[in-house]
């Protein structure tokens, strides 16, 4: 079964309110993501299969990209366990990421090169 994500369901299943601005942000995301359709329905399993380490995938507001996000203020183990997730949803899927300076953040870039 094929599932299209669109920003309207991207929106509702990360718990966004879906505003002409939140979906035009989540399209012009979806847009700029290489091969987005390829793992799209990925991105809400991975936003549910983190939420128990107070992490979680959204809109960002300094790129047009979606970001994975954990909170920083966590226990080390609990960071470890996030960054573990995050690289192997990564590989599992081929997706590429762009960590941001050493933090807990991700940002989806699209499908890996071939």
């Amino acid at each position: 079964m094929h599932l299209d994500v669109s920003a309207e369901v991207l929106l509702s299943q990360l718990g966004y309110t879906k505003t002409e601005n939140s979906l035009s942000q989540a399209q012009k995301m979806i847009d700029n993501t290489k091969g987005f359709e390829k793992f799209s329905k990925h991105i809400i399993s991975l936003h549910d299969h983190i939420k128990k380490m107070n992490a979680y995938v959204g809109l960002s507001n300094k790129t047009d990209f979606f970001k994975i996000k954990c909170d920083e203020n966590d226990a080390p183990e609990i960071l470890e366990e996030f960054h573990q997730e995050v690289e192997h949803w990564s590989n599992k899927y081929n997706v590429a990421l762009e960590r941001l300076d050493q933090k807990p953040i991700y940002y989806i870039l699209g499908t890996k090169a071939d």
